[in-house]
C-alpha cells in the first residue's frame, strides 16, 4: 500500500531551512510513502467575511488536504510560536465552521532551527492548534533539529548518517501511525 503524504512547509522563505528539510524528507522517504507539498504561499489572509465564498487558493489548499493520507507539518520558529502564514493556512483548513480539513486526518509536526531547542516552542503551540481541531497528531518520535549550516545540502542530501536514520524513522513511524489510523476507521465502519 501506497501512502500519500502531504507535507506543509511553514515558512515562505526562499532560504528557509525548513524548506531544505522538507527536501531531505521527500529524499529519506520509506518505500510506500509519497510525500508531496501543500503550498500555503497563495492564500491570502483569512477573514470569516470569505466563508460564504471561499477563494479559489482557499478551495484548492482545502482539496489537497483531503487527497492525502496524512499531513507533515514542517515548521519553523518565529518568536516562540508558528508563523503567521502557518497559522492563517490553518484557520483557512479549519473554516468555513463544520468543515475542518484536519478532523480525524493523521498529522506529524516536526521542524528545523539554528537554535539549540529545534522549534520545541512552537511544535507546542502547533500541538494544541492539531488538537483543538482533532487531527490524529503523532507524539513520538519527536522531531527537533538543530540545523547547521552543512547538515543538509542544497539538494536535501542529509550529511550526517545519525540525522539520516532518524528523519527516515520519523517518516516510517508517521507511516505505521496513518495505516493504524485507516485501520481503526475500516473497523469502526464494518
Amino acid at each position: 500500500m501506497t501512502h500519500k503524504i502531504g507535507y506543509i512547509v511553514g515558512s515562505l522563505s526562499s532560504t528557509s531551512i525548513n524548506r531544505r528539510l522538507a527536501s531531505a524528507l521527500t529524499k529519506l522517504a520509506p518505500e510506500g510513502v509519497e510525500l508531496v507539498e501543500i503550498s500555503i504561499a497563495d492564500l491570502p489572509f483569512y477573514s470569516p467575511d470569505h466563508d460564504a465564498a471561499y477563494p479559489a487558493s482557499a478551495l484548492a489548499f482545502k482539496q489537497a488536504l483531503a487527497d492525502v493520507d496524512g499531513v507533515l507539518i514542517i515548521t519553523p520558529e518565529y518568536s516562540r510560536s508558528i508563523p503567521g502564514v502557518l497559522k492563517n493556512a490553518l484557520d483557512w483548513s479549519a473554516r468555513p465552521w463544520g468543515q475542518n480539513s484536519f478532523d480525524g486526518k493523521p498529522t506529524a509536526v516536526i521542524g528545523a532551527s539554528v537554535g539549540a531547542i529545534g522549534t520545541a516552542a512552537a511544535q507546542q503551540h502547533l500541538r494544541a492548534i492539531l488538537g483543538h481541531f482533532n487531527a490524529v497528531t503523532m507524539g513520538q518520535p519527536e522531531g527537533f533539529l538543530q540545523v547547521t549550516p552543512e547538515l543538509i545540502a542544497e539538494d536535501g542530501t542529509v550529511t550526517v548518517e545519525g540525522t539520516a536514520d532518524f528523519l527516515a524513522g520519523f517518516l516510517a513511524a508517521f507511516d505505521t501511525m496513518v495505516t493504524r489510523v485507516e485501520a481503526a476507521r475500516a473497523h469502526v465502519l464494518v
